[in-house]
């Protein structure tokens, strides 16, 4: 590996489906013993593994097609301090809430899209994307106090110094960012759970097309994915590990057990 750096390990700024805190420490140590001095992560969501890493070569990509995701993240990455000044007064009500749901985002100006998507994850019951409802937590009130969300924003607007930020197709980025010292890190929708992410960024016919590409990448990858037989029928071949976890919804209430698996490989030389 070259130019690892240590890094603070920070907590995403808002719930997403399909985040990874029960296995982000697992995915993070695959990540640590891989040799790699570019980290690019194909589908970042709310940066679930990203933040939590301890460690940081040279070169890191974050990238997701969700044109709500990448923008957020660049306005936090380059216009810190007006995002924050906007949403100081804003406060968690449902009628706010259902006001958010009901704009049309493309109306907004990117300062003001991205923190209408703040709050909408921050505010929705179990950080839904789509079909989005208030949530209702009696012991997390104020789910948007912009006075206690500020740290954590500046800590994470520190940690993208230097992080490119793209908004591609899965496809377009792996062939844009495929070296031998790349490590890609892949969390794409579950199957089963294509459409809660919208069909239009990933359906379920992408999956063989994911694999194919995977088996003739020149660096590395990790990806973590529900354990089907489907998938385990597509990813054959790579190194694939069963493990168990815990699906929860709604601040970590109603875990319910479920397995996944970790699959990694890559590496093609010609």
């Amino acid at each position: 590996m070259e130019s690892i750096r240590a890094v603070e390990p920070l907590t995403p700024i808002a719930p997403y489906l399909g985040g990874k805190r029960n296995l982000a420490g697992r995915i993070i140590k695959r990540i640590e013993a891989t040799p790699h001095s570019c980290y690019a992560e194909a589908f970042v969501g709310m940066a679930g593994v990203f933040l939590r890493r301890r460690q940081a070569p040279r070169a890191e990509v974050i990238n997701d097609a969700n044109r709500e995701v990448a923008p957020l993240f660049r306005v936090l990455q380059r216009h810190y301090v007006a995002f924050v000044e906007m949403m100081r007064f804003q406060l968690t009500t449902r009628a706010e809430f259902e006001r958010l749901v009901a704009t049309d985002p493309t109306t907004l100006t990117d300062l003001e899209r991205a923190a209408r998507f703040l709050y909408l994850q921050r505010t929705a019951f179990g950080g839904k994307i789509s079909g989005r409802n208030f949530g209702v937590c009696a012991d997390r009130p104020g789910r948007f106090d912009i006075t206690k969300l500020a740290g954590l924003l500046e800590d994470v607007h520190s940690r993208l110094a230097g992080v490119t930020i793209e908004c591609l197709p899965w496809p377009t980025f792996l062939e844009r960012y495929d070296k031998p010292h790349t490590l890609f890190y892949l969390d794409p929708p579950y199957w089963g759970s294509e459409g809660d992410y919208g069909k239009e960024l990933f359906d379920r016919s992408q999956f063989a097309e994911l694999a194919g590409r995977l088996r003739k990448l020149k660096g590395r990858f990790i990806l973590s994915i529900n354990d089907v037989p489907a998938i385990r029928e597509l990813f054959d071949g790579f190194e694939i590990e069963a493990v168990k976890t815990t699906y929860t919804i709604a601040g970590g209430k109603g875990a319910r057990p479920a397995r996944e698996l970790i699959i990694s490989g890559g590496g093609r030389r010609k």
